[in-house]
């Protein structure tokens, strides 16, 4: 069964709901070994790496249940506006200086205000944009209107979760619904803008959520897919929820490899506090792609380390 659904995945055919719920019950080295042969297939020895600025932080007025930054939650992050333009400047240049990695924008809060849109266009738009200078942003609701002017500038990418399934994502949000959400990646996307979309596990979801959000995913053909573990913030609702198991993640990734054969799986939030030791064999799982430095408001693995694991695996770096 495993061998028949692997080589239905190579010819580039994602495997069906039916399937990916069989592949749950397969035992890890089989599915991880069927996994790396899709990515071989479609992506070789190449590796992407990205990196984030957190560029405005804290006080958002959305009410996520697993999020550090929310204005609902009682954590304790550094709270700050949006960046001057020469710092936002000078970290998206430190960024992107070698071409082995996308830089991406990230800002706390519902949406940014046109006043901050334009200040981070402008900075873009000096910087070059574009795919010499790969910015992408993480600025939440926009419109129409702000996305084309993004484009205009220069971004390249646009990033905006799904987060969880449509069926599960009332459990972790109320301010904002699924299908807005949804809305917001079209939006992107008939803007012209790239997009990179994702979800958070470890909420407490179910294998048929984690699921029905890649074939959502994959109905809305985005080519990048950011795959986040929860990491459990004290002073979130969430605070207490029992973090994934290495094991648990890293099915994770290979399914959604199978589900989603040609797209890049991204490694981003709790890599390294989910997967410890064995973040390695996230590329034996299937994963093409990976956020390297801190995220947001927590430490993650850092550039030179990861550098170091990828050639030590014989895999390469992919220029952007």
């Amino acid at each position: 069964m495993l061998e028949t659904i692997t080589t239905k995945c190579i010819a580039g055919i994602g495997c069906s709901k039916k399937d990916a719920q069989e592949l749950v019950n397969c035992c890890e080295t089989e599915l991880l070994a069927g996994a790396k042969k899709i990515r071989e297939a479609f992506f070789g020895s190449q590796i992407e790496l990205c990196s984030i600025i957190n560029a405005k932080s804290g006080k958002c007025d959305m009410d996520c249940r697993f999020c550090s930054q929310s204005g609902h939650n009682s954590t304790e992050i550094e709270v700050y506006p949006f960046m001057d333009s020469q710092t936002l400047e000078n970290q998206i240049r430190r960024d992107i200086k070698d071409g082995d990695r996308k830089c991406g924008v990230v800002t706390s809060g519902g949406k940014l205000s046109s006043s901050e849109l334009r200040k981070l266009a402008d900075t873009v738009e000096k910087i070059g944009g574009g795919e010499e200078a790969p910015v992408c942003g993480s600025l939440g609701r926009l419109t129409p209107e702000d996305l084309a002017m993004l484009k205009e500038s220069g971004v390249t990418r646009f990033h905006h979760n799904l987060e969880a399934s449509e069926h599960f994502y009332s459990e972790v949000c109320t301010t904002q619904d699924w299908s807005e959400r949804l809305a917001t990646v079209k939006a992107a996307q008939a803007a012209g803008l790239k997009v990179c979309s994702g979800g958070l596990f470890g909420m407490g979801e179910s294998w048929e959520d984690r699921i029905d959000l890649a074939i959502a995913l994959r109905e809305l053909g985005v080519d990048s897919v950011p795959i986040n573990f929860l990491y459990a913030h004290p002073g979130t609702p969430l605070k207490d929820q029992e973090p994934l198991s290495a094991e648990e993640a890293l099915k994770i990734i290979a399914v959604y490899r199978y589900l989603l054969p040609k797209v890049t799986l991204r490694i981003c939030g709790g890599r390294s506090h989910i997967l410890g030791d064995r973040q390695a064999d996230l590329f034996s799982a299937g994963a093409n792609g990976m956020m390297t430095g801190n995220y947001l408001t927590v430490a993650g693995s850092q550039y030179e380390s990861d550098l170091e694991m990828i050639q030590s695996l014989g895999l390469e770096i992919a220029t952007t």
